[in-house]
């Protein structure tokens, strides 16, 4: 039975496996944030900061919450990710065929109040991963559509997280005019979910109060990166600059012009 989680409701509470090969995802290493230093709001809600490290790149993790938060773990404390085993047929909550490890320290940004809070990076990413630990009575509705890549419970094939077992689905739902994507669950939802598209910020709402639900985000690699792989996925423009052939026939379509006026001239 939990005994640091309060089931009562209070009044008034991102790698990333990016598609690396077109037509499907396989299992990558995923870069968590380090979340580190305390509380840099001096009033009553949060801002705490973290960097990515990626093999080319250091990504600056801003997260704000004007409500405030449970509580802040950026170093020590319980490893709240255990349980099963990594690799994309392992069965901890937070791999998967996209994920290949789950968040390798406790860091973690613990929620309590209803209401919204956003994550900014440095630089754009694509395709983050977010872990969440303990959904129980909350749920998350996101401006960004998302997959659900893992849950802890035996339907998925996994083990249970480490307060219990619980599903997550995702519902989609218009508020005041604009779609938001609902990660709700039943019982004790430990997993990871995928953002779809190329950005540098993502916003979202608690949708009750409950003490706590927690998550960490994590990347393979940058926006940058991954367009460099994939120079046709969506949210990757293409080159504006003309290659050496196209050049040529723009020199031929010019010249024909050129002809054409002199003949009629």
């Amino acid at each position: 039975m939990k005994t640091k989680k309060v089931l009562t409701y209070k009044a008034g509470a991102i790698a990333l496996a990016l598609a690396l090969c077109a037509g499907g995802a396989s299992a990558a290493q995923i870069y968590w944030t380090d979340w580190t230093g305390s509380d840099l709001d001096p009033g009553t809600g949060f801002k705490g900061t973290g960097t990515i490290t990626t093999p080319t790149s250091t990504i600056t993790v801003t997260y704000t919450n004007p409500q405030g938060i449970g509580f802040y773990q950026p170093s020590g404390g319980i490893y709240y990710y255990s349980n099963g085993t990594d690799g994309p047929t392992g069965t901890s909550p937070y791999t998967s065929s996209a994920v290949d490890n789950r968040p390798s320290t406790s860091d973690i940004i613990a929620l309590q109040y209803a209401g919204p809070q956003t994550l900014t990076f440095s630089q754009a990413i694509a395709n983050p991963v977010f872990a969440y630990v303990s959904l129980n009575g909350n749920g998350y509705g996101f401006d960004q559509d998302f997959d659900i890549l893992s849950f802890g419970d035996p339907s998925d094939g996994n083990a249970c997280g480490y307060w219990g077992c619980g599903t997550s689905y995702k519902q989609v739902v218009t508020v005041n005019g604009k779609t938001e994507y609902q990660l709700l669950g039943t019982g004790e939802p430990h997993g990871t979910l995928q953002f779809k598209g190329t950005f540098d910020t993502v916003n979202w709402r608690s949708l009750s109060n409950e003490y706590w639900n927690g998550f960490t985000v994590g990347v393979q690699g940058t926006a940058v990166e991954f367009c460099e792989a994939n120079p046709t996925a969506p949210g990757c423009a293409p080159s504006t600059v003309p290659e050496p052939a196209s050049l040529a026939l723009l020199g031929l379509g010019l010249a024909g012009l050129a002809a054409g006026r002199r003949r009629k001239t």
